[in-house]
Parts: structure tokens; sequence; C-alpha cells
């Protein structure tokens, strides 16, 4: 905020020398970080926070609805990786499965399975591997 900007991606130094230090000392997470940036600059901080609000809405309403007592971590990557607009559609071709298949609504386990492998087809379509990741030391 020295400078009065809000992001990193806002300064004509972008990346400097201090950026690019940090962005290697952090190695994995900085990816992440990277892209997030290079978003913002695409579509605009506001675009980026409102995508950023539907992501935490999607894994709270899979974790209210779907969540086994096992999916969390799944959840939380497949909402990070793939865009928001993906996951939502994924919950609704879910939907309409369970109900096509009249399970019951307190099979969380079928539901879960249900959600997840619905994910999981759609990321593998689009080329998003949603195996966990593992932290490098």
């Amino acid at each position: 905020m020295k400078r009065g900007l809000v992001t990193c991606i806002e300064c004509e130094n972008f990346p400097c020398e201090r950026y690019l230090r940090i962005f290697w000392a952090t190695d994995q997470e900085s990816g992440v970080a990277q892209e997030n940036l290079k978003r913002i600059k695409r579509v605009g901080l506001e675009v980026w926070l409102e995508e950023q609000r539907e992501r935490r809405l999607l894994v709270e309403e899979l974790l209210t609805n779907y969540n086994e007592g096992r999916s969390m971590s799944f959840y939380c990557l497949a909402c990070t990786l793939m865009p928001p607009n993906l996951v939502s559609k994924a919950v609704d071709e879910a939907r309409e499965i369970l109900i096509n298949n009249q399970v019951d609504d307190s099979d969380i386990k079928a539901k879960a399975k249900t959600v997840k492998l619905v994910i999981q087809d759609l990321a593998a379509q689009c080329g998003i591997d949603l195996r966990p990741r593992k932290k490098s030391k």
C-alpha cells in the first residue's frame, strides 16, 4: 500500500525484483498467487472478488449438503481450481441425477459420491487435475 496500489499487478514495475524474490521463495503457493494476479489484471479486481465470493458460497453449499465427513478437502480444491460456473453446473447436474435416481435425501454418502463423481468428470473434461497436492519441503 506504500504506493497507493491495492495489488502488485497495478504497479508499472510488476513484476519487480522484490516480487520475484518472494515468488521464488514461496514455491508452490506462488503459482496460485500468480494466476490470481493475472486474472485480476484481465477482469479487474471487482469481478475477481465476486468470483471469490461465488467460490465461498459454493464451498459452503457443498459442505452443508454433500459432505459425508470425508469430502471437505476435495470440495475446497474443486472450488479453488475450477471456475465457479463449472462447479455450479456440477452441483446442478448432481441434483438432477439424485432426483432422477430418487436417492433418499438422508443418504449423505450417496449424495456425496454422486456430487464428487460429477465434479471429477467435469474437471477432467476441462483438463483440471483435482488430485490432492503434496506440499514441497
